[in-house]
């Protein structure tokens, strides 16, 4: 029986138009910061990924600045700022922050002081989508963008944080977004490229792949694809509510991205779920989407107050080529090892 992947907050499968133009990048021998013809064919490379991903972001009126990563994007906005934040921001953010403010029961956080605050547009364990109040400093966008509709330019944010590989473009390209204006002191010197913010001769290749994912990411939600996905999510949330009740749904009701389901069952560890669930042929997570390999209990779930439980939690997240069979498949097995569970504790 062929595997289930079920883990796409993680990472996404690579799309094919992003690995069709990352084959014909591959081709382009010339550095994009050269003048002669082959230097100017790599350049219009990255150039027509920057207004690819700018369309797509609803980006006009800001820069994007290409990164290894949002992690490194989120040092390159937050170092040295004094931003402050709540405990449920991704730790590439929370490294960076002072986790002061406060997070309601459903996940919600509201800056008393936006313009120097950072403030996730979804939470990427729960799925739980921040109201982005105007003149925001920081937003990490990762996890919203391509899932849900917003424009970038009517968001409110100054600065924003983006990842190729959370929509379907390759690993190691990621983005800072800056409302167009507004300067960052560069964490990377010496070359003077993406306009003096980011030395380093940029990844062609992976910017071709990411830029040809954006565009195909707006035009799937665009199309409605990610309702689809929703239906899906429920279907799977109602199944297991059916084989149990006694597991928390956390963020259930607050709006959440169409894909996500975080739930938690009293007693049993979320990471041998993750475990029992992969022996069977499924793809999940317990804790954050970008730990390294480390299983620890959730900040997020203990800032929301579900301390309790939040050891018992994993996050199933769907992409656009789950199916039905996939959630009802993944449903039945994991009832099938929760009774197991059940009787050996008993």
């Amino acid at each position: 029986m062929s595997r289930i992947y079920l883990d796409h907050n993680a990472t996404t499968p690579l799309r094919a138009a992003a690995r069709a133009a990352m084959l014909a990048a591959m081709d382009v021998v010339g550095n994009p910061s050269s003048v002669h013809a082959e230097g100017r064919a790599a350049k219009a490379i990255v150039e027509r990924a920057r207004a690819q991903i700018s369309d797509a972001l609803g980006a006009a009126g800001a820069d994007i600045v290409f990164t290894s990563s949002a992690t490194e994007a989120a040092a390159l906005a937050c170092a040295g700022r004094g931003f402050r934040g709540a405990a449920i921001e991704h730790d590439a953010v929370l490294s960076w922050i002072d986790p002061s403010l406060s997070v309601s029961s459903d996940g919600m956080v509201v800056p008393e002081e936006p313009h120097m605050s950072a403030l996730q547009l979804a939470n990427s364990e729960t799925g739980v989508l921040q109201d982005v109040p105007d003149r925001l400093a920081l937003s990490d966008l990762t996890q919203g963008f391509g899932k849900v509709p917003f424009g970038f330019d009517w968001l409110g944010c100054d600065m924003g944080l983006i990842s190729a590989h959370k929509l379907g473009g390759p690993k190691g390209v990621g983005a800072l977004v800056l409302k167009r204006g507004l300067d960052v002191a560069p964490r990377i010197i010496g070359g003077g490229q993406e306009m003096g913010r980011r030395s380093g001769t940029e990844n062609v290749i992976g910017i071709a792949g990411f830029g040809a994912a954006a565009e195909a990411t707006a035009r799937d939600l665009a199309g409605g694809r990610w309702d689809e996905v929703a239906k899906l999510r429920n279907i799977l949330e109602n199944a297991l509510e059916a084989a149990s009740n006694t597991t928390i749904f956390v963020g259930k009701g607050s709006r959440r991205l169409p894909n996500t389901s975080c739930f938690a069952t009293p007693g049993w560890k979320g990471e041998t779920q993750v475990m029992r669930m992969d022996l069977a042929g499924f793809a999940i997570s317990a804790g954050s989407a970008c730990s390294s390999g480390k299983v620890k209990s959730s900040t997020v779930l203990e800032a929301m107050g579900l301390g309790g439980v939040a050891a018992n939690a994993v996050r199933v997240s769907l992409g656009l080529e789950t199916t039905e069979d996939d959630v009802m498949r993944f449903a039945e097995v994991w009832a099938q090892k929760l009774k197991k569970h059940e009787a050996r504790a008993a």
